[in-house]
């Protein structure tokens, strides 16, 4: 049996505005960094913060709206998959990886900002989901006497 499961949650704060690409005649991409901070108590009893990393991209309508609400500084809750990406660096012609995220949902999290406009996100933004089964009747699950 071959067990294959490929899901992140993260919430942080982008490190960069997003920057768009277009992906073929009518698709585009979204790419961004996304910072989650960490703290936590080390062996000395002391605070300590570290921040992670990541890159993230979203694709279709989810990639347009996160251009068009996000900014550098935004925090934002990305659900998604991780992806290698692999190339070879055309300087060094050495062999290059790098995993990133492909956004499924990303929510926006926080409010207006200093100077920001008082329009407001929509909700969150995800890819079409299969439907959900129809309502079932309560009363079809009662057992006769």
């Amino acid at each position: 049996m071959s067990l294959n499961y490929n899901k992140v949650t993260l919430a942080g704060n982008l490190t960069r505005d997003p920057e768009t690409k277009q992906a073929g005649a009518s698709n585009v991409v979204a790419s961004f960094g996304l910072a989650i901070n960490r703290k936590f108590k080390g062996n000395d009893g002391e605070m300590r913060e570290e921040a992670t990393f990541v890159d993230v991209e979203a694709w279709g309508r989810t990639a347009e709206l996160v251009c068009q609400y996000l900014t550098k500084g935004s925090g934002c809750f990305v659900e998604g998959r991780l992806k290698l990406d692999s190339w070879d660096d055309k300087k060094t012609g050495e062999k290059r990886s790098k995993i990133k995220v492909v956004a499924d949902s990303v929510q926006f999290l926080g409010g207006k900002r200093d100077g920001e406009r008082e329009a407001e996100p929509p909700a969150p933004v995800q890819r079409p989901a299969r439907p959900a089964p129809a309502p079932r009747d309560p009363a079809q699950d009662e057992a006769p006497f």
